[in-house]
């Protein structure tokens, strides 16, 4: 069992590192390389997102009728041949946005099939009452690819270019595949009278289970206004930074790594937290902390202005994740086995469903009032978004263990 965590350890932060690369890489390549504008930037955010609107659900029926494991492997194939096309277009010297386009659309097929299995999966390797400590260590690692990703992706796209950049991401996929092959925990396929349904009810039925249960209903729709905000901050942060401010790749990866320090500080200290406190206390807490650590990022500007970002992005991730860890592991643990795969794909989809009309949102705002619009946009809306569980305070009895 320690055996199967560690690989699935280390196919995560694997994964997580050669992502944050992307996170960098992909929108540079259509900035730099292609000479795209605020618009095309946000239809790229969009392409990469609205698989969860579109798929979102049926994956979930999909990863509780199936063994998840070879969903894992086959997705981390599948984004890494994707990857690889295009340095090879640009080699060739056919890239366009069209490409790009197509390439955002099958990684965000690929993660949306990862993710749903991987948080369905990890309750067949480690015990209910280990999940805090397991989704802590698996937040480090994935924290840690977020610190060292951005920078190490700004100094690719120095060191390579934007396009040969991505041949990170590429490889990461697939010694993540190759890590996670070698897991060998047991894990059975849904009951024959669950895969002998129609795909419409099994959904219903994940989306009830989320709806009536009042602390994932209000973490959807927290999670869904900060996806929202988000999409609206990836077409900002490189508009504004980048593009108005001069910040060059090397230093933009190093700021968009900064949340990542706090939340190398805030991982460890899940687990203890929900253990002294409680599941609802932690909760509620961490996303009050979250909401008032961030808001002063609106500040961000040239000079000394520019330490805003980083400080408060650190501070807010401290918190942030704490928050994430402990939401994620109460989910898991109050969620039927056979329901697992409905119930986090239910979540994704309600959350990360609304991120590609953030990416839209920013794009139009970059358009028509400039990068900071659509920055400060990403910045509020994401510290906002925290008050769907901060004015519920009777989530902290909700939740309670």
């Amino acid at each position: 069992m320690r055996g199967d965590f560690r690989r699935f350890t280390w196919a995560n932060g694997v994964t997580q590192l050669g992502t944050q690369v992307t996170v960098v890489a992909l929108p540079l390549t259509a900035l730099l390389a292609l000479d795209a504008g605020g618009f095309e930037l946000g239809l790229l955010s969009a392409a990469q997102m609205v698989a969860f609107l579109v798929i979102g659900l049926p994956a979930g029926v999909w990863v509780d009728r199936a063994r998840r494991r070879p969903i894992l492997v086959w997705a981390d194939l599948a984004r890494g041949v994707a990857l690889l096309t295009v340095p090879a277009a640009a080699w060739l010297g056919v890239l366009t946005l069209p490409h790009l386009y197509a390439v955002a659309l099958v990684l965000g097929v690929g993660t949306v099939f990862f993710d749903v299995a991987q948080m369905s999966f990890l309750p067949a390797i480690v015990p209910k009452e280990g999940l805090e400590r397991a989704n802590g260590r698996l937040e480090v690692t994935r924290q840690m690819s977020v610190l060292a990703g951005p920078g190490l992706g700004g100094w690719l796209v120095t060191a390579l270019t934007a396009p040969f950049a991505l041949l990170a991401d590429a490889l990461g996929y697939v010694v993540s595949g190759f890590l996670l092959a070698g897991v060998r925990a047991e894990e059975g396929r849904g009951p024959a009278e669950e895969r002998g349904r129609g795909w419409r009810s099994e959904v219903a039925e994940g989306i009830a289970f989320v709806v009536r249960d009042p602390v994932l209903r209000r973490i959807a729709i927290g999670g869904a206004l900060t996806r929202l905000a988000l999409g609206a901050g990836a077409v900002g942060s490189p508009l504004y930074l980048v593009a108005e401010l001069g910040v060059g790749a090397t230093a933009y990866g190093l700021l968009l790594s900064a949340s990542a320090v706090g939340a190398l500080a805030g991982a460890p200290l899940a687990a203890r937290l929900a253990a002294r406190w409680g599941v609802g206390p932690t909760l509620y807490g961490s996303a009050l902390a979250t909401m008032v650590l961030y808001l002063p990022a609106l500040a961000t500007g040239p000079g000394w202005r520019l330490l805003t970002f980083p400080v408060f992005s650190a501070l807010a991730g401290a918190a942030a994740v704490v928050f994430n860890i402990a939401q994620l592991s109460h989910r898991q643990r109050i969620t039927p086995e056979r329901l697992l795969g409905r119930v986090n794909a239910s979540m994704r989809f309600l959350m990360w469903g609304a991120m590609p009309l953030g990416g839209l949102a920013g794009g139009a705002l970059g358009e028509w009032l400039g990068g900071y619009a659509a920055f400060a946009a990403g910045i509020a809306g994401v510290a906002l978004s925290y008050l769907a569980v901060v004015l519920a305070p009777g989530i902290t009895r909700a939740a309670a263990r």
